[in-house]
């Protein structure tokens, strides 16, 4: 494949700031050979010329086949004010096309009322991908395990050349603007190249009267573990300078467009064992003098708090952790400058001697910036002798700060008052406990990682699956739902998302200088149907005899979603029952 030059397609419409483009960059655009090989011949022997279709945004086209099926010309989407669509155009072709370019034109009604400037079109980027390991999900690995490519990243060009013999995909966005009038609309999509004659599709638009709340807005509790370390290694800035939060703003903002509720923080040393491609920069420098007393510096910590805020991401602080994975924790020296790593374990005289200075510090520190009540000490995945020394602790000496768990332990009984606790997707919270906790104004969610086939973001995994997993939130009555990674990239990750352990696309959803993917984009889906239906649910509640058996048909519904794992058919009733959602 030729090298692909980055411009943004239609102007304005990116949340990318043009400082990110790719010209300024010198990553490597191309994308990988195929692990299959070439294009098998005799799939392409009908083909003739260059051909488009309107696709299923609920499929990865492989790059090396032709389309199958009957071409579509027309394809209708549905919509409330301020909802983000998405369609998929696919382009095939026998002979080598340069300059392939997609442009969306206006959406006309009938009686001419016109929707501009609303609509941009991606080509989707093929990356390495392998499969789930069912015998060990979140182990590492092997050499030789079988991979492939797959149809995930949305790039950000105007044009490219599509070779002979291959396919590539069009990610089409449409976000219906909050001021449109409802009715129905039709916008051409050309699709052009050298030397071929243009093909038009058309994209049918109906805009319901019903009107989605801004993600700033909505309650999704939505919480993606951001990694500013990773931007600075893939963009190849110092940590923590200037550029580097320049480089981060424009990813964080699309992360923020999508409702995110938690920033990321982390207090000491690599809070998980640097499980990741780039292990976590220090956000707050422990020094200790030569006198036994501490100081602590939050420059950092303040300025990526404030950085995030800035952005919109202003519910919780979320800080790891009390309890690493490998129980290391490591200060300054202020005699020797150098830093000191110190083994303390939970329960033992190290644990306190580190953590009983630190907390009441942090606690006042963050009462003096006006953080304290949306702060928690995060803990991830450990066991209920651990939680036990730390939230003891913490009551001892700093008992005005939150506590955060995800929790695969199934001890979240023990932990009532833990302000954000997120239940491993195979352990689900009993809906009195979650009914509970809201009432106390506290968050109750779930999550999804390596451990979890389904449903699930990895780069192999369904595109609906993104979507069936607010579903199921909806279904468990979950204030939303944590994913452990936005963007811990792996060493090319523009390339090859598969990593050391795991599966691919396990570490990251997003793509570096603010590239989407088809899974974060049916992840705001999903996110978008979560608030549709808390809205409906919270209507129909409250209506009329009809209306209340309206909600509990949809209610029967809903209860198919609560499996977590994959059935016959599953892609299917989702699909019904988003077309039910819009009936409502």
């Amino acid at each position: 494949m030729k090298k692909c030059l980055l411009v943004l397609l239609l102007a304005g419409l990116c949340s990318c700031s043009p400082s990110t483009r790719r010209a300024a960059t010198s990553h490597d655009w191309s994308e990988p050979a195929d692990p299959a090989g070439e294009s098998p011949a005799a799939a392409w022997s009908a083909v003739e010329g260059f051909n488009v279709s309107f696709g299923s945004i609920d499929a990865r086209y492989p790059r090396s086949q032709p389309f199958a099926g009957a071409p579509m010309r027309e394809h209708n989407l549905v919509g409330w004010k301020g909802e983000k669509l998405s369609a998929q155009a696919v382009v095939w072709t026998s002979a080598e096309v340069k300059d392939l370019e997609c442009k969306v034109g206006d959406f006309v009604s009938a009686d001419g009322a016109k929707l501009k400037d609303i609509a941009r079109a991606r080509f989707v980027k093929y990356v390495l991908s392998d499969q789930f390991n069912r015998k060990k999900p979140c182990g590492a690995r092997q050499p030789g395990e079988p991979s492939h490519l797959s149809a995930d990243m949305l790039d950000e060009v105007t044009t490219l050349t599509v070779p002979a013999k291959t396919a590539r995909p069009v990610w089409i966005t449409v976000e219906v603007p909050r001021d449109a009038k409802a009715g129905r609309y039709r916008a051409d999509v050309e699709i052009k190249g050298a030397g071929v004659k243009p093909r038009t599709l058309t994209l049918n638009l109906e805009v319901t009267g019903r009107t989605l709340p801004k993600p700033s807005e909505w309650a999704y509790h939505l919480d993606l573990w951001q990694h500013p370390a990773a931007v600075a290694r893939v963009q190849g800035v110092d940590v923590w300078s200037d550029e580097h939060f320049r480089l981060m703003k424009p990813l964080m903002r699309m992360l923020a467009d999508a409702g995110q509720k938690v920033i990321t923080t982390n207090v000491n040393k690599e809070p998980w064992n640097n499980q990741c491609y780039d292990a976590y920069a220090d956000m707050i420098i422990w020094t200790k003098h030569p006198d036994g007393t501490w100081e602590y510096d939050f420059k950092v910590f303040d300025r990526w708090v404030e950085f995030m805020m800035g952005l919109g991401v202003n519910k919780m602080i979320n800080c790891y952790s009390m309890l690493p994975w490998n129980n290391m924790l490591h200060y300054k020296d202020a005699a020797t400058g150098k830093f000191v790593d110190v083994k303390a374990d939970p329960g033992t005289p190290e644990f306190r001697e580190m953590w009983a200075p630190f907390l009441p510090a942090f606690q006042k520190h963050l009462r003096e910036k006006g953080w304290l009540k949306i702060t928690n000490i995060a803990m991830d995945e450990r066991s209920a002798e651990h939680m036990a020394a730390a939230t003891s602790l913490l009551a001892e000496v700093a008992p005005e700060l939150g506590i955060a768990l995800a929790d695969n332990k199934k001890i979240f009984k023990k932990y009532p008052h833990i302000k954000d606790m997120c239940a491993s997707i195979f352990g689900p919270i009993d809906h009195a406990d979650i009914l509970e906790r809201r009432a106390k104004g506290l968050t109750t969610t779930f999550y999804v990682c390596c451990s979890s086939e389904f449903p699930n973001t990895f780069t192999f995994s369904d595109p609906a699956e993104a979507v069936y997993l607010s579903w199921h939130a909806a279904a468990h009555d979950y204030d939303g739902m944590l994913r452990w990674t936005y963007n811990s990239w792996t060493a090319a990750p523009i390339r090859d998302s598969r990593f050391r352990t795991w599966a691919a696309g396990d570490t990251y959803i997003v793509y570096p200088e603010c590239r989407s993917s088809i899974r974060f984009e049916r992840l705001v889906e999903g996110i978008q149907d979560w608030e549709k239906i808390r809205l409906l649910k919270r209507e129909l509640s409250a209506g009329d005899a009809t209306s209340r058996e309206k909600l509990e048909a949809f209610e029967s519904l809903l209860s198919a979603f609560r499996k977590a794992s994959r059935t016959d058919g599953w892609n299917d009733r989702l699909n019904e029952a988003k077309q039910l959602l819009n009936t409502l």
